[in-house]
């Protein structure tokens, strides 16, 4: 049998309390495609001899088209899995300071390009340039919009169809299966490798300069680390090299650190400034990583370079747009005033002691009544210090279907990103911020309440 005859208009539906409701929230215009899209679906079934539901079905059917459909895909999480900087969650979170200087630009117009002294069309490359070249001791700077396109910029500028030499270990793949010597022929440099995936000498850089000349690049080994019987020539000696042949060293460090990650008890992580006083003629970094701050790649180094980079026609497609630089300068702000372990928070993380984290998680328990404090481990992540952990403390929870407690965490509001480790449920305090203790609790009692996931007291 045909029920389309008992198929209600579309004008009809549209006269609906229910459907004023939804073009209120909505708009007239999304409502009434997702009326359509429903109607659709309801003709199909109807001309299989399915019934048609009662209007006020549809348009509750509507809604969720709707819901659907205006869903953010890009939502704000609790993470609680140890890792610092964790690439899936965004990296780096922002500073107060950084977001309120973004809200500031932001909410009206800003002098992006506009010269105030003079009335006339300005750069937007100076809202950084004068705050790195103090912090880091650069002649000059620059800002794009991220680490891979200041290594390709770089390249494309100064060593396009010239040779550029790089070490065998170097030559790596992060994420995503993004590989440095493919943004090298990108660029249109030639690669010249020297040395072997575990060791390469001086020497190799001097004989592939007398074979081929060219410019020598060093890139950061981000995620990974060559142990055992391994050697590189040291950053200075390669910018001795550099200067015997009058070429350039270019150094991409990567994690763009401009403190000493030693202090905090771990390995020693190239800064930005050590790089600079070895000798390197430009150094490319990342803002999200160990810089604490928002997106983007940053390029510090020799004046001439720098104008001649800034003068090359990617820079138009790579440049870096006004809420970087505004979450940006805040960020360095507080390493001027020297203050960024104090207001940066991946470095308040770094910076939390043991005993802080074991005071957090025992006050979770104490809420939960669940779960037990452990000793473990944080880790850095982001491509950068890799093995490299922090000494903390974690609720550990233990239990019948723990898998599907880690599940159901992520449907909460913020959702709970958390691990799980020897059959246990890993929650770190040191990457969740303070002021989202209160929502984790929620999250927690919520799912547990729910009776479906017995945990162990403990």
């Amino acid at each position: 049998m045909n029920n389309l005859r008992f198929l209600p208009s579309v004008e009809k539906l549209l006269q609906s309390p229910e459907a004023a409701e939804l073009i209120l929230e909505f708009g007239r215009a999304l409502t009434l495609d997702a009326i359509h899209h429903e109607m659709d679906a309801l003709r199909r079934d109807a001309g299989s001899g399915q019934p048609i539901p009662a209007e006020t079905t549809i348009l509750d059917q509507t809604r969720e088209i709707l819901e659907t459909w205006t869903a953010p895909t890009l939502e704000p999480v609790i993470n609680a899995t140890g890792v610092i900087l964790h690439t899936n969650l965004g990296r780096a979170p922002l500073s107060e300071a950084a977001l309120e200087n973004v809200k500031r630009e932001s909410l009206g117009y800003c002098t992006l390009e506009f010269d105030l002294n003079s009335g006339k069309r300005g750069s937007r490359s100076v809202h950084a340039d004068s705050l790195l070249r103090r912090i880091t001791g650069a002649e000059a700077a620059l800002v794009v919009n991220n680490n891979a396109g200041a290594v390709l910029l770089a390249l494309s500028a100064l060593a396009r169809r010239k040779n550029v030499i790089i070490s065998r270990s170097q030559l790596i793949e992060i994420g995503g299966g993004f590989r440095v010597p493919d943004v090298m022929r990108q660029s249109g440099a030639r690669l010249v490798e020297v040395g072997t995936t575990n060791r390469v000498h001086l020497k190799d850089y001097e004989e592939a300069l007398l074979a081929n000349n060219g410019l020598l690049l060093c890139a950061h080994h981000s995620n990974f680390r060559i142990i055992g019987f391994t050697s590189e020539p040291e950053l200075k000696d390669l910018a001795e090299l550099a200067r015997k042949f009058d070429t350039i060293l270019i150094d991409d460090l990567g994690s763009g650190a401009l403190l000493d990650t030693a202090e905090y008890g771990i390995r020693h992580e190239p800064t930005v400034q050590e790089s600079l006083q070895s000798g390197a003629d430009l150094v490319c970094f990342s803002g999200d990583k160990l810089l604490g701050g928002p997106q983007a790649g940053i390029l510090v180094g020799k004046a001439n370079l720098i104008s001649k980079i800034k003068q090359h026609p990617l820079m138009r497609a790579l440049r870096a747009d006004k809420l970087c630089y505004a979450a940006l300068t805040a960020t360095l702000q507080s390493y001027l005033k020297g203050e960024a372990e104090r207001e940066i928070p991946i470095w308040q993380m770094i910076a939390a002691t043991p005993q802080e984290m074991q005071r957090r998680a025992r006050n979770w328990q104490k809420e939960l009544g669940i779960g037990e404090v452990i000793p473990a481990q944080s880790t850095i992540g982001g491509g950068s210090l890799p093995e490299e952990t922090l000494p903390t403390y974690v609720l550990s929870i233990t239990g019948k279907r723990i898998t599907r407690l880690l599940n159901q965490l992520r449907l909460c509001t913020p959702a709970v990103i958390a691990r799980i480790e020897n059959e246990r449920l890993i929650l770190d305090p040191r990457t969740v911020l303070p002021w989202q203790d209160v929502s984790l609790m929620s999250g927690l009692k919520m799912v547990l309440n729910e009776g479906r996931i017995i945990v162990d007291k403990q």
